[in-house]
């Protein structure tokens, strides 16, 4: 069975998600037999490629708050991250372009380490303020997790992996998506936001269950509670997902 994730990886909902959908497959009886597939999507397709804003300068500018009001919203999805084990300093992460990026996951894919460099990614620019849009990062990068340097360079000087990119896209825009993390399972249940790992369990054991039985897929949509609810920015939203700049909220 297949799991369609949809994210960005400068999304600090996307990396929550990800570990909640992965303590949700731990102990699943028929875990080796679930196929994750890493879909691209951009929040900000005109991210500077060069990184020069920090993440909080860049919320301070686009919401009209103050650089402290930023850095509070930081805090807050820090300490929510840290309940699943991650650990953000996104004090000195630095806000860019992911398309190249995503276009590093589509070559990852064709050796079996999209959710290696996936998870290599995310750490990188959350953890160790890595700048994602800088060639020289992506290619240290892409080369720790095993690709091929030469295919990493074709990569970076093509335009390889492009339509690849805008066609994960162009298939969001068909199922709805509004917001990221977005998951499909079996091309059939739908969950919007970085959702409790109970939730996910149980949409999978569902899934599992039905994958003969023919659906429309169904969006589940985020449960806000807490702190969560405090936050008001796109990159960490009410209902657990990064919104689309300019769009409604999931949910």
């Amino acid at each position: 069975m297949e799991i369609e994730i949809w994210s960005d990886l400068v999304c600090p909902w996307c990396y929550i998600g990800k570990r909640r959908l992965e303590k949700a497959l731990a102990g699943f009886p028929q875990r080796e037999r679930i196929r994750l597939a890493w879909r691209s999507f951009q929040l900000d397709p005109q991210a500077p490629h060069e990184a020069r804003e920090s993440v909080s300068a860049m919320l301070a500018r686009k919401y009209g708050v103050s650089l402290a009001e930023a850095e509070a919203m930081n805090a807050r999805v820090s300490a929510l991250a840290a309940q699943e084990g991650l650990t953000f300093h996104l004090e000195q992460a630095r806000y860019g372009n992911t398309f190249d990026a995503h276009r590093l996951l589509h070559l990852a894919a064709a050796h079996d380490l999209t959710q290696a460099l996936a998870e290599r990614f995310f750490r990188a620019y959350f953890s160790e303020g890595a700048a994602l849009s800088e060639p020289e990062t992506l290619r240290r990068l892409a080369g720790e997790v095993g690709l091929p340097a030469e295919e990493i360079e074709l990569v970076l000087h093509s335009s390889a992996y492009a339509e690849a990119v805008h066609e994960d896209e162009r298939r969001a825009q068909e199922l709805g998506v509004q917001g990221v993390p977005f998951f499909l399972f079996a091309g059939r249940y739908a969950v919007s936001g970085a959702q409790p790992v109970s939730l996910l369990r149980q949409v999978l054991e569902r899934a599992w269950r039905e994958t003969a039985r023919e659906a429309t897929p169904q969006v589940m949509t985020a449960v806000s509670s807490g702190s969560e609810q405090d936050q008001n920015q796109d990159e960490a939203c009410t209902d657990g997902s990064c919104a689309l700049p300019g769009s409604e909220r999931a949910g």
